[in-house]
């Protein structure tokens, strides 16, 4: 049941029934200053391991203001969207910590051409990744400074993004997308077309990164990403190659630190992870081909693990034979022995897809979240994807784009909320069909999709 209190322009105030369009893509449904409350939810908080018992859930603006057992009386004072959960499960919304929101419908070739339409497919995306029941996403590369801002002032619907900006790299490392052709680099000379667009920087000295380190600041960088090992989808870099020297990697963190921010680095091996913790990475993404004594490291320096349980199907999308399959095949079995690796030692562990150049598999996000299940209950998983990962995005302090609770259904948190047809604690399957079982999608208190409504 959903009703709407309106204030009348009479002298006692006036209850209108309204219907709410059930799946709204360009705006919101909640006006400025408006509330919303849930009665009648089961909550999961993203960290407990089980649910609340009935609830109600008052939103005030874009903030959890109050949580309570007992009936919450409607101010009739201001706009409130009344919704009865039925017993459904209210959570957070879900956190992505490892995406490329300008990476996923193009091609490799077409991230290189038409600004206009590689803008245009990112904007798609980003409002299909909200509807998704995925509020958040930490951006690990490419050129999405514009794309927040367009989201941030309701120019279309999409997540949070905590922006990398460029993913800064070295001459024939991860991220180096040139051809044998483009060389010889002249230095300081022009900039290849992926620099042009922000999607990588190619940086072969301490003073090279700190430049580009400040320009991704500059722009609005949350944190940094740089690639200290090499990589499975570019065509120069194989895995085992450790990248960046010390001294680079320390300009990096340097910088970023005068930020009061940090650097998340990608790393397979434990020579590039090993060599990123020294230089005061707080961040490793992947890790794949960790060994144990380097497992131990990270537990013991309290460096996060942000990882990735990769689907099959991006293994597979490389044609058999080529370098970049040859690389996925040997990446691909250090999935399970670093998830197992990160328990054993309880590593700091975040959540990600690191879905690329694949339409198909972003819509396979949930399924990807949900597929934890092989080492982690439902209800850490989640965990994972909600509180744990926002636990991960404080550390970019005071550049923070969003300051304040996510990742947690508590008082003074965030409004970004899913209200979900059964209970993902027990059937964490759930997730992986949004379409069909997350009725509610709010993000920053405002409704962005509606499926109770007639």
């Amino acid at each position: 049941m959903i009703s709407i209190v309106r204030r009348a322009f009479v002298t006692m105030p006036l209850v209108i029934a309204t219907a709410l369009s059930p799946d709204v893509r360009a705006q919101s449904t909640t006006q400025a200053g408006a509330s919303t409350l849930f009665q009648n939810v089961r909550i999961f908080d993203g960290r407990s391991s089980a649910l609340s018992t009935p609830s109600n859930v008052l939103i005030r603006g874009n903030l959890i203001e109050r949580i309570s057992e007992a009936p919450i009386a409607v101010d009739r004072s201001v706009t409130t969207t009344i919704i009865d959960g039925g017993g459904r499960t209210l959570m957070p919304g879900l956190i992505d910590n490892h995406w490329h929101a300008a990476l996923i419908r193009v091609t490799p070739a077409e991230s290189m051409g038409d600004v206009t339409f590689s803008s245009l497919l990112a904007g798609a995306e980003a409002t299909d990744t909200l509807m998704r029941g995925f509020t958040t996403v930490r951006d690990l590369g490419g050129p999405v400074f514009g794309l927040k801002r367009a989201i941030d002032e309701g120019v279309i619907a999409g997540p949070r993004i905590y922006p990398s900006g460029a993913v800064i790299t070295v001459t024939s490392g991860h991220g180096d997308f040139r051809q044998l052709t483009d060389l010889p680099r002249t230095i300081g000379g022009m900039l290849h077309r992926m620099e042009q667009l922000g999607g990588s920087m190619v940086a072969d000295s301490p003073d090279e990164v700190r430049a580009r380190t400040r320009e991704q600041l500059m722009q609005g960088a949350s944190q940094i990403k740089l690639t200290a090992g090499g990589g499975v989808s570019s065509p120069f870099s194989p895995v085992d190659v450790t990248t960046f020297t010390e001294a680079e990697l320390r300009a990096a963190v340097e910088a970023a630190e005068n930020w009061g921010t940090y650097v998340a680095a990608h790393a397979f091996t434990p020579a590039a992870i090993q060599r990123a913790i020294a230089a005061g990475v707080k961040v490793i993404e992947h890790g794949m081909l960790m060994d144990e004594a380097t497992a131990k490291l990270m537990a013991e320096k309290g460096i996060w693990l942000s990882m990735q349980p990769l689907p099959e199907g991006l293994r597979l999308g490389f044609p058999v034979g080529s370098i970049q399959r040859i690389k996925a095949d040997q990446v691909w079995p250090g999935i399970a022995t670093t998830y197992e690796f990160a328990k054993k030692y309880k590593i700091k562990t975040a959540w990600g897809t690191d879905v690329l150049f694949s339409a198909t598999l972003a819509r396979q996000q949930g399924a990807i979240l949900a597929s934890l299940l092989r080492w982690y209950t439902p209800g850490e998983a989640l965990v994972m994807a909600t509180s744990t990962n926002a636990e991960l995005l404080t550390l970019s302090g005071k550049r923070n784009p969003y300051p304040g609770k996510l990742g947690v259904v508590e008082q003074g948190a965030l409004a970004d909320l899913l209200l979900v047809e059964g209970n993902p604690l027990e059937n964490i399957q759930l997730v992986a069909d949004p379409s069909k079982n997350f009725v509610i999608i709010m993000k920053d208190g405002k409704i962005y999709k509606n499926g109770l409504a007639k």
